[in-house]
């Protein structure tokens, strides 16, 4: 699949989880919308997803699109998703993000080979598992979304005891949002890859495109040795 059709896909997904009807492709490249129960950010938050110079901005109210109307004209399309530029133009009181958002279909894909590794499936539900996320912490299991994986997970042990795993949950626009988790005492070994491709390949086999949304620059280097293409950028912000 070209990268464009990897991008119509992608532009359909985040279109649809604004909730309300909007597109990016606008006269001036930015489209701001007044949806409550947008999906791309928390309740009563705004919302920003660029897409290849393009963006797609939620409002919480009409009164914050005014205000974020008046911003836009003053940035560029990435520069929405860039936190200190944003706030030289609207007051912020919470940020998250931003999260670069990268995507691979099976054209695209670089395996990883597991080597000596062992790669095997547990349930979400297991309890090696849950030790896992405990082990890791509770910013770091929240940040993996690892808890909520529809998928089976792909752990790797050492000496019986899962230090790496990764799953993905079904979103909408048939697309797997990839998760995955390593122990603190064994990242940096290369294990984010191996379990992280196990992932990947079963999603593929089931016809989704995978999506790998990160702000670590570790996360997002795995991704890119897995072939991902970073198409865009995600950020919500809590305004004043």
């Amino acid at each position: 699949m070209s990268t464009d059709a990897v991008l119509v896909r992608v532009r359909a997904l985040w279109e649809g989880l604004a909730a309300v009807p909007v597109s990016f492709s606008s006269a001036t490249g930015v489209s701001v919308v007044v949806s409550p129960r947008a999906l791309i950010c928390p309740p009563g938050w705004m919302g920003v997803v660029a897409l290849q110079g393009e963006a797609i901005v939620t409002a919480p109210s009409s009164g914050a699109a005014v205000a974020i109307r008046a911003a836009v004209a003053r940035l560029s399309a990435d520069g929405l998703v860039d936190p200190d530029l944003l706030g030289r133009a609207l007051p912020l009181a919470e940020v998250l993000g931003p999260a670069a958002l990268a995507y691979v279909d099976g054209d695209g894909f670089r395996p990883v080979s597991a080597g000596s590794l062992a790669v095997e499936r547990l349930a979400v539900e297991d309890s090696e598992l849950r030790q896992l996320l405990m082990v890791a912490g509770d910013q770091d299991a929240a940040e993996s979304g690892l808890d909520e994986i529809t998928s089976p997970a792909f752990v790797i042990r050492d000496g019986g005891k899962v230090i790496a795993a990764a799953g993905y949950r079904v979103w909408p626009s048939r697309t797997a949002h990839l998760c995955v988790l390593t122990a603190p005492d064994r990242r940096g070994q290369g294990l984010a890859r191996v379990a992280g491709s196990a992932a990947v390949a079963h999603a593929l086999e089931g016809g989704l495109l995978a999506q790998w949304r990160a702000r670590a620059s570790e996360s997002r280097r795995v991704a890119l040795a897995l072939g991902f293409r970073e198409l865009g950028a995600q950020l919500s912000v809590r305004l004043s």
